[in-house]
């Protein structure tokens, strides 16, 4: 019954994966059929190996002005942002020169791409009409068609707060609104003389705001910083601190002279980055002087983000597009047919080495190897599909260290048998107790990989990254290769006659049962030696004994004895 239940376990764990094979495999095929956009059996390739196409934008602030280097960094920080966030891998952005952008993205971007890289990270100051919490809407809710409706305010506005400004199509965008899906088109421009309906950063709330009142471009500075008493002292609370310019001092003077005399939630004003809602504080004084203050729960993380958000989106720069061309792979093909070669090569020494060390168990080496290549492909084509993953060529190194790493579990629990068979164990519970003891060091040398790579993604640039992803992922699924095959395959193993046997080219040959260790660890005492020496030699002898020739010993003395 336990031989059943072994065999019936070991078929279970191999059919689990394979059934996680063919689920990512049906989801591949499904999407190359049905044409979903980015479906492909081939993993897509990264800039190196790829090329792409390369964007040279020229960033101009107000007035004719020269933006800054700490300007230019922010800019490439939200195009980064931006690219990131549209689904494309491992696109560089950088600053050239002292006033140049450099855009350089894999393949050819689409339009929408295209439009995010150049629109504006515009910072505006809208007053709040009105607010509610934002929930999902019931499945099969069909949207108006808001071209259709009115936009024309339902009567004069007396201000920017005025409800007169929610027209028939602001009203049933309102209502039909769900934060928690895509509700902005890329590169989306909004009218700033009309409201605007839109949600909260936290995507909890969504708002209808009033026509524009304060340009972003009006700030001139913005910091974060601990609150200060009337008396002087500072607290321990966060704040946000903001200076406006002439233009804008005047414009937020009259603004929060409005706001301050209406009830919540018409006494707010909300902050937009790019048409969502970064903060919308209360007014809680008229401010004429151009400085004022936004207080809430900061930390001094947070109140530190909002005012760079507030201080280099505010800019806003626009992109003049200078130039944008193909352009070729920096490595190309003949890199990467080098490196799949040499990951080959590796292959084939890793086989030929196991081969050599353990006859018949290559086989299972062999076929985890295939198994494991299969796994990380199709994970490796999901992901450039479904997260737009790509393949550099420090991605296809890391591939090729993989290789040592699933060996090295191989040979880990290879030993382990070869250790309990030495024990005087049979084949199949020699190859339990084996991997009893294998897999705490798998998991040991695994974890420590995948810590590596963890830290190498986290702290190291692009380049760096691109190996250090696929180091992480391969070292994953080696721990789901070694226990859900390579185990449930030797075990299924063991119960054959052949490997049962004992032949010397199973890779188990039982004559191990009796091996004892010789050679470098056996100490040999010269006869010129004098025998108080030799007595020494052979206590010293006796203690650096090999477990199993401590074992050979006893069991040789119990003979004796009888």
């Amino acid at each position: 019954m336990a031989e059943n239940t072994t065999a019936a376990s070991a078929k279970r764990k191999v059919s689990w994966l394979a059934g996680i094979a063919a689920f990512f495999a049906g989801l591949m095929v499904w999407g190359v059929v049905t044409a979903q956009p980015g479906a492909s059996f081939a993993p897509e390739l990264a800039l190196d190996l790829q090329g792409g196409t390369q964007i040279i934008l020229t960033p101009s602030i107000a007035d004719g002005q020269q933006a800054s280097q700490e300007q230019l960094s922010q800019a490439v920080s939200i195009i980064r942002q931006r690219i990131d966030g549209s689904g494309v891998g491992e696109s560089q952005v950088s600053i050239q020169g002292n006033e140049n952008i450099v855009v350089a993205i894999p393949g050819i971007p689409n339009p929408t791409t295209l439009q995010l890289i150049r629109a504006s990270a515009l910072l505006e100051f809208r007053p709040v009409i009105t607010f509610t919490g934002s929930t999902p809407l019931a499945e099969g809710t069909e949207l108006s068609d808001y071209e259709s409706l009115s936009n024309e305010p339902t009567a004069t506005p007396v201000n920017a707060s005025d409800p007169a400004w929610i027209s028939e199509r602001i009203q049933r965008q309102f209502e039909e609104l769900d934060c928690s899906t895509p509700f902005r088109g890329p590169g989306q421009v909004d009218d700033p003389n009309l409201a605007l309906v839109t949600c909260d950063e936290t995507l909890t709330n969504k708002y209808i705001l009033g026509p524009v009142e304060v340009q972003g471009l009006n700030i001139s500075d913005a910091s974060a910083g601990t609150i200060t008493t009337q008396t002087g002292a500072s607290t321990n609370t966060w704040a946000v601190n903001l200076e406006f310019d002439a233009e804008g001092t005047t414009a937020f003077g009259n603004v929060t002279a409005r706001l301050f005399g209406f009830p919540s939630p018409q006494n707010q004003f909300a902050i937009t980055l790019d048409g969502i809602i970064i903060t919308a504080p209360s007014t809680n004084a008229v401010i004429t002087n151009g400085q004022a203050q936004i207080t809430g729960s900061f930390t001094q993380e947070s109140a530190t983000i909002l005012a760079d958000q507030l201080k280099y989106g505010a800019l806003p720069i626009g992109f003049e597009v200078q130039s944008q061309e193909n352009i070729s792979a920096t490595l190309g093909d003949e890199s990467l047919r080098s490196g799949l070669l040499a990951g080959l090569i590796g292959l084939i020494i890793v086989v030929a080495y196991m081969t050599f060390q353990y006859r018949g168990l290559a086989t299972i080496v062999l076929g985890s190897l295939i198994v494991a290549a299969i796994l990380v492909y199709l994970f490796i084509a999901f992901l450039s599909w479904r997260q737009g993953y790509r393949l550099s060529l420090a991605g296809v190194a890391g591939l090729i260290v993989a290789i040592g790493i699933t060996a090295d579990s191989f040979i880990v629990y290879f030993e382990r048998i070869r250790d309990e068979l030495r024990d005087g164990k049979s084949l199949e519970v020699a190859v339990e107790a084996g991997w009893k003891r294998a897999l705490r060091t798998i998991l040991v040398s695994d974890a420590v990989s995948f810590t590596a790579a963890v830290v190498l993604y986290l702290l190291t640039s692009s380049s760096v990254r691109g190996f250090a992803f696929t180091l992480g992922l391969t070292t994953l699924i080696d721990l789901l290769v070694v226990t859900m095959f390579t185990h449930p395959m030797v075990q299924l193993l063991a119960r054959n006659k052949f490997f049962a046997s004992g032949s010397r080219w199973s890779g188990f040959d039982l004559t191990a049962q009796k091996a004892s260790y010789k050679g470098r660890g056996e100490f040999r005492i010269s006869k010129a030696v004098p025998e108080t020496k030799a007595a020494k030699a052979s206590k010293e002898a006796q203690k650096r004994q090999t477990i199993a020739e401590r074992k050979a010993a006893l069991a040789t003395k119990g003979d004796g004895d009888e």
